[in-house]
């Protein structure tokens, strides 16, 4: 039996959770590539830090209200939820991705 992901849903997406979570560079830079392949491979994001690391930092995003996250065999898949955060904050994320710095990795 496949484990259960919680995630909020659109009406439960909070303002102040979605900031704090892209307040962070690394979360931004997961956001960042995510808006570039539309979807991706927890694996994929080795260059961002450590697997524990990034475990965290997914964890974050999804709390949030910021990805979605999909198991697929042994595979976590992660995709934004840009239409639900524009349907909840709309032009939100389009301000937040233009005004992101992106970092060095």
């Amino acid at each position: 039996m496949a484990k259960e992901i919680h995630h909020p849903t659109t009406e439960q997406i909070d303002l102040s959770a979605v900031l704090d979570a892209m307040s962070d560079p690394t979360r931004r830079d997961i956001v960042l590539r995510l808006v570039e392949v539309g979807e991706e491979n927890c694996s994929g994001f080795s260059e961002f830090g450590s697997k524990t690391n990034l475990t965290y930092h997914y964890a974050r995003l999804r709390e949030a209200g910021i990805t979605s996250t999909r198991i697929e065999g042994t595979q976590r898949l992660i995709s934004l939820r840009l239409n639900d955060l524009e349907m909840r904050f709309p032009g939100l994320m389009t301000a937040i991705l233009a005004a992101a710095p992106r970092s060095k990795t």
